[in-house]
């Protein structure tokens, strides 16, 4: 266990231009829950348009402020499907992050399609959203030819990673342009702790994504974060040194069914703002 300081102590004298580059890229995977729960087995693409469409939701997203748009495409097609991101890719005017597991069939997706960034997850059938971080430095072999190839199709190439050295380590070594750090640990803290940054778990977590995101940095690579943000816990991830964006979904389409898509992310971007003084 890291031994926790105040998180008063791991802002302290961070530069302001850092803090400033924080940007959002909002997840809309759970605009495609929401239209599969109702037209499970029916094939997106058909002249009738199952709602809600998740092409729509980017647009909105866009207009709310979104500096990038994520998706998920499933080796099982569950919420995203290839017509989604498709049509994603042509329409999309900020940045495009697809999540993918690193097989064949997805690398080669994103290469043809030329998202702007790829970010490699685990993948687990059974799993309602991502649960836990890439094991890049266990997979280094299976991993490395993926990472290649989409850096020679162009694309920024991004790991979903635990907040452990030895996997930010061999991120580097493999290529990895940004490491994107799992928040979920974090976020389960915040809640346990009713955001109370005196208690130790709490302060724990959290400085252990600062460590992570050092290292990160220190590496050459980009930082990120992300998985279990919300409205309650964002501000003191945001307010990390050197974090250039924070990918979010399931908090803001949830707020999205009380205020709109669009008020939902000006809202989670205001608070990201506010967090480093903007």
């Amino acid at each position: 266990m890291i031994k926790s300081r105040s998180i008063f102590d791991l802002l302290k004298n961070v530069p302001v231009l850092e803090l400033c580059m924080i940007q959002l890229g909002v997840n809309i995977d759970h605009v495609a829950t929401i239209r599969q729960a109702r037209y499970r087995g029916i094939e997106a693409s058909r002249a009738d348009r199952p709602e809600p469409d998740p092409v729509r939701a980017a647009h909105e997203a866009e207009l709310g402020g979104a500096d990038g748009i994520t998706v998920h495409l499933r080796e099982d097609r569950r919420h995203i499907v290839d017509r989604d991101v498709e049509l994603l890719r042509s329409l999309v005017a900020v940045k495009l992050n697809l999540e993918m597991a690193a097989t064949d069939e997805m690398v080669g997706i994103a290469c043809r399609l030329g998202t702007d960034t790829a970010m490699l997850v685990p993948e687990g059938r059974a799993e309602v959203t991502t649960e836990g971080g890439l094991d890049v430095a266990g997979q280094r072999s299976r991993l490395a030819p993926a990472v290649q190839r989409l850096k020679d199709a162009g694309l920024i190439v991004s790991a979903f990673i635990d907040p452990d050295l030895s996997q930010v380590e061999a991120a580097g070594e493999i290529g990895f342009d940004v490491c994107e750090v799992h928040t979920g640990p974090y976020a389960h803290a915040f809640a346990e702790a009713g955001g109370d940054f005196r208690r130790a778990g709490l302060a724990a977590a959290l400085e252990e994504v600062v460590i992570a995101g050092g290292a990160i940095r220190a590496a050459g690579m980009r930082f990120n974060a992300g998985h279990a943000l919300n409205y309650h816990n964002v501000q003191p991830v945001a307010a990390l040194p050197g974090v250039e964006e924070l990918h979010i979904g399931h908090a803001i389409v949830s707020r999205a069914v009380f205020v709109g898509l669009r008020e939902a992310v000006r809202e989670m971007k205001a608070l990201m703002r506010g967090a480093v003084g903007e």
